[in-house]
């Protein structure tokens, strides 16, 4: 989470966005490579071996982020526990999770910006008109073409690769590009999504999770510790759990004075 990616990052999505913006067929182009003419649909969507790849990408990512969000419950369940993973690698995958697939791709963007996928514009036999990625006029009302959810989620790999061992540190951001790249892949291949789609989605991805990395672990005037994290977390679940405690304890003398 250098200097280095934020800039290959920014460079990617210019470079997309004049290239799609200028040359809206490009979108086009690249659906075609998947759409069957002769039976005018994408074939792959129909594929059972796809839809059991899409689901097992879905467990992927779930067992990635479920460590962290265990960690969290077992800490408000039992606050006085140390986290059973660190603190802020907790807060940046459970952050960056909520941030990038959730709010910004599949709240902000996917319910508003109204983008036709493929397999609905009329160059693929569907109904709609094709809009180009930056014009939000499209004919779809709710979980649109722009940007690629799944795909945002898939690029989301990259938040936990940024917490490996350095030694082990580029080889997880290729195995997460790689990822997302596959997952990418298939919603191309189904024609759920447009080329730009899945672009713009790892950009964005990876510029909210370079930001969280930088107020969590980089930045002077944010960064945090994990027992900073930990305590936090232990301020929260503390009062409920004193009076749990309370309420036990009076049960307990309550019986003991009845076997009295």
């Amino acid at each position: 989470m250098n200097r280095t990616g934020l800039v290959t990052a920014l460079l990617i999505g210019a470079g997309a966005g004049l290239a799609f913006g200028f040359y809206p067929q490009l979108d086009i182009a690249v659906s075609q490579m998947f759409f069957n003419e002769p039976l005018k649909a994408f074939t792959a969507a129909f594929s059972s071996s796809a839809l059991l790849v899409r689901g097992a990408f879905t467990y992927i990512i779930a067992a990635v982020a479920a460590p962290a969000f265990i960690a969290v419950a077992i800490k408000l369940a039992m606050p006085r526990r140390r986290m059973l993973i660190a603190g802020r690698a907790a807060l940046f995958l459970i952050a960056t999770l909520a941030l990038a697939p959730g709010l910004l791709a599949n709240v902000i963007l996917k319910d508003n910006w109204g983008r036709t996928r493929p397999f609905e514009v009329t160059q693929f036999n569907g109904p709609e008109r094709f809009v180009p990625w930056w014009d939000p006029r499209g004919g779809c009302d709710k979980n649109c073409s722009f940007v690629a959810g799944e795909g945002a989620g898939a690029f989301w790999t990259l938040a936990p690769a940024a917490l490996a061992p350095p030694a082990w540190r580029a080889l997880s951001y290729g195995a997460a590009l790689t990822f997302g790249a596959v997952v990418s892949g298939l919603r191309l291949a189904v024609g759920a999504h447009f080329m730009s789609d899945v672009i713009f989605a790892g950009v964005f991805t990876f510029l909210i999770i370079w930001t969280m990395h930088g107020l969590i672990y980089r930045w002077r005037a944010t960064r945090l510790t994990d027992e900073q994290v930990e305590r936090a977390i232990a301020r929260i679940a503390l009062p409920g759990y004193e009076a749990i405690e309370r309420m036990i304890a009076r049960i307990r003398r309550r019986r003991a004075r009845e076997r009295l």
